[in-house]
């Protein structure tokens, strides 16, 4: 019994001082394992601080490679665009005052013809009959009141028949003059200069008063017509800038606003505005389409391309800038304020200068404080 008791305290002995040793052992890692730790962050932070220097004095690193941009201190500009077609005021149909066959036709179509100038000829044979049948009568009137004057100065003959002679003259005056009224309304004649554009009888057709005979134009000036939603009633004035593109044409033309229509349509609530324009070189026609821009802003301020803006986690508008030092090239985040956009281009209030440079290409795999290489070409 005695020699089972001590095997028994031998055996705890023994478990208690490995239980020690196995405590001892797990508090020198744990403490072994900080140490190191503590020394990792150290080495981390040097090789930091080495990596930072040789960053700095290495030559032959690879650095992002960008082009730079200035930025544009200019006049910006902002447009509507609508539609409008082209017309002209010099742009008729003539039609014959009176009916009649058509008999010599002078001009073609195409030709150029001055105002007052013959183009169409009726036939006018009986007028013209009426014409010498009363001329006839009038010279046998003009005699007789002639005499009956001279017995009248002479207190010779009645008064009467003084004053029928002279009736019967006047009446006959009268009476050729509308004749040859009618006569020239057998003729068509240019109101104004201008081109022969079409000529619609033929030679021994009869026309009448509401029969068009010949299309004249005159296109030396011409004006776009457009209808302009009520809107923009306050910046739409005369004299507003405007550009005219005819792409049918490939013709592009700075006008201003001539005239401001005064009334609102009420199908499509909008009012009509005129552009006059100078056309000597004939290329514009009347109902051809343009594309119409009309300023509705103007001034005059920072401008960059709208592609370079972009937008940060917090909804801020920025772009990046070159600032350079002796570390080199470093990219800049600048915070903006976008006034307006147009045509790919943005106006900027705020967070630039005109003296800034901006990144152009590469903008989008850079991010602050990276240091580059600017492409000079």
């Amino acid at each position: 019994m005695k020699k089972i008791i001590a095997l028994l305290i031998t055996a705890t002995f023994i478990i208690s001082c490995g239980d020690e040793v196995k405590k001892t052992s797990l508090d020198t890692l744990n403490i072994q394992k900080t140490n190191l730790i503590t020394q990792i962050d150290s080495l981390n932070k040097e090789l930091k601080n080495i990596e930072d220097q040789i960053s700095k004095l290495d030559t032959t690193k690879r650095l992002h490679i960008v082009t730079v941009l200035p930025v544009k201190n200019d006049v910006f500009k902002h447009f509507i665009e609508i539609q409008g077609v082209v017309k002209a005021d010099k742009n008729i149909e003539i039609s014959p005052e009176l009916g009649g066959t058509v008999k010599t036709i002078f001009v073609k179509e195409g030709q150029h013809v001055s105002a007052g100038q013959t183009l169409i000829q009726l036939d006018d044979t009986s007028i013209k009959s009426s014409i010498a049948e009363l001329n006839t009568q009038l010279t046998l009137a003009k005699t007789t009141f002639d005499r009956q004057e001279r017995l009248w100065n002479q207190k010779i003959g009645s008064e009467m028949q003084y004053l029928q002679a002279k009736a019967q003259k006047e009446g006959l005056e009268n009476n050729l003059a509308s004749l040859k009224t009618q006569a020239k309304k057998m003729k068509i004649i240019a109101p104004f200069s201008g081109i022969v554009d079409e000529i619609f009888p033929r030679i021994g057709e009869l026309t009448s008063p509401q029969m068009p005979t010949v299309r004249l134009l005159n296109l030396d000036n011409v004006y776009v017509e457009a209808d302009v939603t009520e809107t923009y009633l306050p910046v739409v004035k005369v004299g507003t800038e405007t550009v005219l593109k005819f792409n049918s044409i490939n013709k592009e033309i700075n006008s201003k606003i001539s005239q401001v229509g005064n009334y609102i349509n009420p199908d499509n609530r909008s009012f009509k505005t005129r552009i006059n324009i100078s056309n000597k070189d004939q290329t514009i026609k009347p109902n051809l389409l343009t594309n119409l821009k009309i300023v509705d802003f103007k001034e005059e301020g920072l401008i960059i391309p709208s592609e370079l803006v972009q937008k940060d986690q917090n909804g801020n508008d920025y772009v990046f800038t070159i600032k350079s030092n002796k570390g080199g090239n470093v990219i800049a985040k600048n915070i903006i304020t976008v006034k307006k956009e147009y045509n790919k281009e943005t106006l900027v209030s705020e967070g630039l200068t005109k003296n800034d440079t901006l990144v152009n290409l590469g903008s989008r795999i850079v991010k602050e404080g990276d240091i580059v290489k600017i492409n000079q070409k």
